[in-house]
Parts: C-alpha cells; sequence; structure tokens
C-alpha cells in the first residue's frame, strides 16, 4: 500500500495523553495502534477518514482570493486502490475490537463514501442506515458549475447481520416531538467559539466536525459508560461528546499537533450530572408493578373508587387487588376494557383514583413506586 499522509512516522514514539481516567488519545498509526486492544471490547466506533478529495490545485473565490481547503497530506492517496486498501485496513482493524453488539459510524462526502461502504459490505459489516448530515451553512460552490455541496453522508453499520445492537429509539422519539428520528440531520458547520484555532488565529484543522453532530450520534447508539472510539482522533470532537455525556473513550491520531489540542479540549469538558443521562426506560423495560402492591403501600385503600378521566364510570377497589365493575370483577386492564366496550385497555391510563387534590391517575402512583425502587 503506497500512501503519503502527514503525521507521525512509523518510528515516533507512542505516547498516551491521561486526560481522565475514561478518555485518552495514543499518538500513532490507527491500525497498528488498534491491535494492542483486547478483541471484543469496543461497544462503538465513529471514523471521520480522510475522505481523498483528490484536489488537484489551489481553491480561489471568483475574487481569486484563497479558500482554506482541504489540502493537507493526510488527505492525499497515490490511487483509488492505495485507498481502499488502506480504508480495507483500518474497518478490519476496528471489526476485530468491536463487541458483538457494537456499531460503527463512518462519515465521508461524495468522494470516498460509497468505496467505503461497499468495503464495508465486503468485509462483513451489516448497514443499518445512511444518514445524511445537512449542512445549514454550507461552503458555496465557488466555480459555479456544481451543485453545492450541502451535505455530507454517514453509514451506520452492525458489526454483522446478527448484531444485536443499541438504538435508543424511544429516547429520539421523545426528544423529537414523539415523532420517528428522521435520517437527514440539519445541524451547521463547526464555526464561532467551537472551532479550534491556532495562535495565528487560523483553525488548526480543516475538517473539525460540530460537536452536535456527534452528540446526536452517541445518544442514539451507545449508553453511558459505553467504550467509544475515533480511529481519526483529529481535534478530538468525539472525545470531548463522550466524556461530557459520560461514554469511556480512546482516540488514535498520528499528528502531534492535533492530539496536543484534542488534549487540552477533552481535559476542560465536564461531563454532564448522572440524572441527566440515565438511560431511557420504556414501558416494556420498567419494573413490574402489580396494582395490588399501591394497596399493600397504602397508596389506595380498600373500598376506594376509580374512575375513568370525564368520571362516567366508576370501579370498587377490592382488599385482593381486583376491582368490581358492577357485579363484574377482575383486574384493572379488564375492567377498563369491559367499561369501554373494548377489547384491551390499559388500566394504568384508564383509571383515576380521587384525593384531596381532584383525580389522580393511577399511573402515577406507579411511577412513584418505580423511583422507590430505584433509589432503595
Amino acid at each position: 500500500m503506497v500512501v503519503s499522509r502527514r503525521g507521525a512516522s512509523a518510528k515516533a514514539p507512542r505516547t498516551n495523553f491521561e486526560t481522565s481516567p475514561s478518555a485518552r488519545i495514543v499518538i500513532g498509526d490507527c491500525v497498528a495502534e488498534m491491535t494492542k486492544l483486547p478483541a471484543n471490547s469496543v461497544d462503538l466506533v465513529f471514523a471521520d477518514p480522510p475522505y481523498n478529495l483528490q484536489l488537484k490545485g489551489e481553491l480561489k473565490r471568483p475574487d481569486e482570493s484563497h479558500v482554506d481547503a482541504v489540502n493537507d497530506d493526510w488527505d492525499k492517496f497515490s490511487s483509488f486502490a492505495a485507498y481502499d486498501d488502506f480504508t480495507r485496513a483500518w474497518l478490519l482493524a476496528c471489526r476485530r475490537i468491536m463487541k458483538p453488539t457494537a456499531t460503527i459510524w463512518v462519515i465521508g462526502s461524495y468522494h470516498n463514501i460509497f468505496r467505503v461502504g461497499a468495503i464495508m459490505q465486503d468485509l462483513g459489516f451489516w448497514i443499518l442506515n445512511d444518514i445524511v448530515w445537512r449542512k445549514s451553512n454550507p461552503m458555496p460552490n465557488f466555480r459555479g458549475r456544481r451543485f453545492t455541496n450541502a451535505h455530507e453522508t454517514m453509514i451506520w453499520a452492525a458489526r454483522d447481520e446478527a448484531t444485536k445492537y443499541t438504538f435508543n429509539y424511544d429516547a429520539l422519539k421523545a426528544a423529537n416531538e414523539d415523532v420517528q428520528a428522521r435520517s437527514d440531520w440539519l445541524i451547521p458547520l463547526c464555526t464561532g467559539e467551537e472551532r479550534l484555532k491556532g495562535k495565528d488565529g487560523r483553525k488548526i484543522h480543516p475538517t473539525q466536525k460540530p460537536e452536535g453532530l456527534l452528540a446526536r450520534v452517541l445518544l442514539s447508539s451507545s449508553k453511558p459508560g459505553d467504550l467509544v472510539i475515533d480511529p481519526f482522533n483529529g481535534t478530538g470532537t468525539t472525545g470531548a461528546v463522550a466524556k461530557r455525556l459520560g461514554r469511556s473513550y480512546i482516540g488514535f491520531e498520528r499528528d502531534r499537533t492535533y492530539a496536543e489540542a484534542a488534549e487540552k479540549r477533552i481535559a476542560a469538558v465536564e461531563p454532564l450530572p448522572q440524572a441527566t443521562l440515565a438511560p431511557f426506560m420504556t414501558a416494556r423495560e420498567a419494573p413490574r408493578v402489580p396494582f395490588a402492591e399501591l394497596i399493600e403501600r397504602g397508596m389506595i385503600s380498600p373500598g376506594a373508587k376509580l374512575v375513568d378521566s370525564k368520571k362516567k364510570h366508576a370501579a370498587l377497589v377490592r382488599a385482593d387487588g381486583a376491582i368490581m365493575l358492577g357485579d363484574k370483577v377482575g383486574s384493572i386492564h379488564r375492567m377498563g376494557a369491559l367499561a369501554q366496550g373494548s377489547e384491551a385497555c390499559n388500566g394504568w391510563s384508564f383509571w383515576h383514583v380521587e384525593t384531596k387534590k381532584g383525580l389522580r391517575l393511577i399511573d402515577e402512583l406507579r411511577a412513584e413506586v418505580r423511583r422507590e425502587r430505584q433509589s432503595a
């Protein structure tokens, strides 16, 4: 494989920068360094590899001013074959250390993402989605010969077809006003104070990704405490977001300047309070609380009356945890269905109990029991 990239040589010392017990950056070639990690040890991979943009010269605006484009040596490859060899090598290294439950995200542009996707499928990865990152503030097409490149593509894939992977569907839906999260994400480019710059005022890295993009990736497909790795650490966006969201992190970077900037950036990050990171618990995952437990705890008394929200139906609470509707006796669910003349009913969301402050949904009482159990 013939690759021309700027960064540490193969003889460069392998130095670890420790930012915290849960985050570190390894300086060196990612393929070589990932061989030192145990197999099946990583929960999530986010990779932002070189795009192989194939720029043939300087990019200028119509007024002949210079455009600060990606022309670094690390993005230059001698041929498509060389790029494919490079891609295959780092993907294989990632796949070895991914847990059977792990997934991988790879971001790219039209220059490389199709080649990367084909190689991923050849290696056995199972593609779950392609996500379109729509940039609300894209760089214009200065030559006026093509459409403005207003998006990049992310491939989200499981280690293999049988992977039982993490996808925080319910949390994403709740955050999206109870509508399923879509595969097109409108997020602005990294600008302002978030953009890392050197003493000369110029940006340290030409393709620094916005933290909002990485936050959505990690929140959708990982859990607090998971180990996240980034084979192309750059200025540490993945690491900064991982630390803030309570994930462990290892980043690999050949360029010492990038690594030092990332180390300083990640060290300054304060993790969010644990209460804000607690996994979203669906009704199906929540611990079961029988209706009788509310009676045992004195939250509802035998002989109390349960009613629906409009007080059209009333049922009597029995000491054994069943309820009576007319001359019929059964569970809160069966009696709720009977009251409505329907096949089924979620009694927790149908029945209310009278309190001094008005009607209270019995599901609210169940939630109190669950909170007490968690804090016990």
